[in-house]
């Protein structure tokens, strides 16, 4: 399996995705007028001084989150490109009303950023959130993203400046491997696939944390004989239909792998993206079963939903018979 120009190899230094998007969103403050940053109940460090230094594009509302959003669909309405982060349930969840009729309705452009996504919060049921690829799926107007590491997540976040409408920024909790190496220089695109790998016997395609994951995996199966192919399906809607439709004719097998409900998302997506275009290729899904997740840290619950990277090898072994 050729092609992987990053740091896939080996273990890299974890990176926090939400501490990343952070500063990241700071600096694009110091540099662009129309941008604003809406968070809840986090007033220190950096944000604490920004607060201060920009009052009125640097927010804090509480822990509100229906009322943060409204506040950001207002500032869109203004000519500003809010960015609202906070966890990810009460985001999807709590907010949805909001989402729903004060942004998507409207297509402004604002950025919600849900954290602590799928099963990295380690805080049971209620915190884990495997259902916003179903949710924001089905929402008109809006965008739906799972960078896979820290250093996508920046480059996602530039990118977004010039996007229109509104989009959903699903990230985890913190400290996953990178993917991508710091200095890494590939071309990022909303709603454009990264092929990492061709393959000839299979193609994984995964979204979010689940890219790494997939990556070793298919080193792994490498090394027993395969000739495995790889995507990184940063964006879940609008779907990269050409990379989805290429990894099918060219391996016949497409198996997905998502942090997220197996109801709603990447995988439901590729299967239709499959069915509409007429293309015949066998389909499995990895990812959470259609119930409520387990109490357990990531460690815990990867293994538990055969999310790991021995789990994803047993299952490609499966399907490959």
């Amino acid at each position: 399996m050729g092609g992987f120009t990053f740091c896939c190899g080996d273990f890299v230094a974890a990176m926090d995705a939400k501490g990343t998007v952070t500063n990241e969103i700071l600096e694009m403050i110091e540099e662009d007028e129309r941008v604003c940053y809406i968070n809840s109940d986090s007033t220190i460090g950096r944000v604490a001084e920004a607060m201060k230094k920009y009052p009125d594009r640097v927010l804090d509302t509480g822990i509100q989150e229906m009322n943060m959003v409204t506040v950001a669909a207002g500032l869109a309405k203004m000519g500003y490109i809010p960015f609202v982060q906070t966890f990810g349930p009460f985001l999807c969840v709590r907010a949805l009303d909001q989402i729903h009729n004060d942004v998507c309705y409207n297509d402004f452009p604002v950025r919600l950023i849900g954290t602590h996504a799928g099963l990295s919060s380690g805080y049971g049921p209620t915190h884990n959130t495997i259902i916003e690829f179903g949710i924001m799926n089905a929402m008109p107007h809006m965008t739906m993203v799972a960078p896979c590491d820290a250093n996508q997540a920046k480059k996602l976040l530039r990118k977004s400046l010039d996007y229109k409408g509104p989009i959903y920024i699903r990230i985890p909790r913190g400290e996953e491997p990178a993917v991508y190496a710091e200095d890494a220089d590939y071309e990022y695109e909303i709603g454009k696939a990264i092929e990492l790998s061709e393959g000839k016997d299979l193609t994984i395609i995964a979204t979010g944390t689940a890219v790494y994951n997939s990556v070793q995996a298919a080193m792994k199966l490498q090394e027993q004989g395969y000739d495995i192919g790889v995507i990184d399906m940063h964006t879940i809607k609008p779907i990269d239909k050409e990379a989805v439709i290429k990894a099918a004719k060219a391996t016949g097998k497409i198996l997905t792998v998502e942090d997220h409900n197996v109801l709603g998302g990447l995988g439901a997506r590729v299967a239709d993206v499959l069915m509409e275009e007429g293309v015949p290729a066998k389909v499995k899904k990895i990812g959470v079963p259609d119930c409520f997740a387990e109490f357990g840290y990531p460690e815990e619950l990867y293994p538990y939903y055969g999310l790991d990277i021995d789990g994803i090898v047993k299952t490609a072994l499966e399907f490959l018979k």
